[in-house]
């Protein structure tokens, strides 16, 4: 069954990572075949509760791009190195494809060889040579084994098309021959006697029994074909290896991981009309055919937390989002099909999806329910958020009363885990919950962090405020303003790029840098909409 990730925006915080975990439960108990996912590394805090709740950490996903790996190109198409000539031109013609991949006993990419290869070996001037093991000889020629020494031959070929006295008194023979000749004797006997490698029988020629004697003193190979000769000269060469021909030309490869998007601009550039596909050990997996780009198979994705392109996946456009559970207003992402979009007015994505497991009348389990606690503790600061819903309270409720745990007391323990700046650069502390919205053309980003300590800021203001003027600059900001949270106090200071200052003094009627406000404390409720009514008029 196709597998379908699940996760939260791209700086995962203790709800989205929490919903994730949870909601993939949920939907593995009702069938599905799910696998939670972050987006980048969890912050303190998340890391206190999934090691408090002995849960493991989901997996980094990089992107949801197309990559070669989702086209249904022809996979286990090639040869080995040591299959016959006859045996490549085969698989082509099996497929239908004028080109074969060559590849080494370990499956690792060699070369290629053409149906235009195979025509140049037939008319070169080396048709005389004799490359190949006893078996592809066998297979190519139809033949019988009569006696085998050796399994694998470098030989010139000598036929016997002259009168059987002018090859024994002018054709010189040795271990470097091979001789295809038919039931004349005399010449069997001059052949073995000079101590040649290989003798192919045609017609079904029969040999004598004195000469078969004289042949296994000598070592002798012989196989016997029901072929006449010259069809069996007319067609030895295909026995070859076909490790003989490759391509010596460079060869244009594609990467399993390399995006679909990069591949068209490639062969736009290139015009081959198969590329073989290989992994990053150069394991070669199949070849791509241009008209393999018709039938893709685009990641599925269900969104938990979020629903804007900005603050997802990279690639988001070229998956298929299968669902979405979000509690924040409605953002960008589009579909094409109807879609499962649960979105609800409350203050953590973990209360819809309580929700959603007593709907299924799914039984919650405690590792579950501790993570849909503290997603909802986190995101409602313990109750104190004006997000806080009704809803919300009576989840929490239930939830503690399941896990026989007083949700403040480990609401605190969870927050001072995660609220300490120490070991962190400025750049993560702006960064540590970090959202870019779009407003009319232009875009504006808020960082939020929660601390107890407002000092751990204040003693460095100067290079916190020189950096959010670097990154509204670098990333064409109007506004970029850090938020710091006193989850103590219930309030919140503010921090921003020296540019958006009017919109900031309008926003909150403030002047003065790193201002307070009591009880204000939620992003999405409170502080975004302010600046959205300046921006917006």
């Amino acid at each position: 069954m196709e597998k379908t990730f699940i996760f939260g925006h791209l700086k995962p915080d203790t709800d989205s990572v929490c919903a994730a975990l949870s909601l993939e439960y949920l939907y593995n108990q009702l069938g599905m075949h799910t696998q939670a996912r972050i987006l980048s590394d969890t912050n303190k805090e998340t890391e206190f509760v999934l090691n408090y709740f002995h849960v493991k950490k989901p997996d980094v996903l990089d992107n949801v791009k197309l990559q070669i790996k989702d086209l249904n190109y022809l996979r286990n198409y090639y040869n080995n190195e040591k299959d016959s000539i006859l045996k490549g031109f085969q698989n082509m013609t099996n497929h239908g494809i004028s080109t074969t991949l060559i590849v080494d006993e370990n499956n690792k990419f060699k070369g290629i060889v053409g149906m235009k290869d195979i025509a140049k070996d037939q008319i070169s001037e080396h048709f005389n040579q004799l490359l190949t093991s006893y078996d592809n000889i066998l297979t190519t020629i139809e033949g019988e084994e009569v006696l085998r020494f050796d399994d694998e031959f470098c030989l010139d070929i000598i036929a016997g098309a002259y009168k059987s006295t002018r090859i024994i008194e002018e054709v010189k023979m040795g271990e470097k021959n091979a001789l295809i000749i038919g039931d004349r004797h005399s010449v069997i006997e001059y052949a073995i006697q000079s101590h040649v490698k290989l003798i192919i029988l045609t017609g079904n020629s029969k040999i004598k029994d004195e000469h078969l004697e004289l042949a296994k003193q000598n070592k002798v190979n012989i196989i016997k074909s029901k072929y006449d000769s010259f069809k069996v000269i007319k067609i030895i060469n295909l026995c070859n290896y076909i490790s003989t021909i490759i391509r010596k030309t460079t060869v244009t490869c594609m990467k399993d991981t390399d995006f679909v998007t990069d591949f068209v601009d490639h062969a736009n550039k290139t015009k081959f009309s198969y590329y073989p596909v290989i992994d990053h050990e150069n394991t070669c997996l199949g070849i791509l055919r241009l008209s393999d780009l018709g039938e893709k198979k685009k990641k599925k994705v269900i969104l938990v937390d979020h629903n804007s392109y900005d603050q997802s996946i990279y690639g988001l456009e070229e998956a298929e989002i299968m669902g979405i559970v979000d509690h924040h207003n409605i953002g960008s992402v589009a579909t094409t099909m109807p879609i499962n979009f649960r979105n609800m007015p409350v203050g953590s994505t973990n209360t819809i999806i309580f929700l959603m497991y007593k709907e299924n009348k799914i039984e919650i389990p405690k590792k579950i329910a501790g993570l849909m606690l503290s997603g909802i503790l986190s995101d409602t600061l313990i109750l104190k958020s004006p997000t806080t819903t009704d809803i919300d309270k009576r989840v929490v409720e239930a939830l503690s009363t399941q896990l026989n745990l007083n949700y403040e007391e480990y609401g605190l323990k969870m927050f001072n885990a995660g609220t300490s700046l120490e070991g962190m650069t400025k750049e993560e502390v702006i960064y540590n919950d970090f959202k870019v919205f779009p407003v009319k053309e232009e875009k504006i980003a808020i960082g939020q962090i929660f601390t107890t300590n407002i000092k751990e800021i204040t003693n460095q203001v100067q290079e916190y405020l020189q950096l959010l003027d670097d990154i509204s600059l670098n990333n064409g900001y109007t506004l970029c303003t850090l938020v710091v949270t006193d989850i103590i106090h219930n309030g919140s200071y503010f921090f921003y790029n020296e540019k958006a200052k009017h919109i900031m003094n309008m926003a909150f009627e403030e002047e003065k840098q790193g201002f307070y406000k009591q009880d204000v404390v939620s992003r999405k409720k409170q502080v975004l909409p302010a600046i959205l009514e300046i921006m917006s008029n």
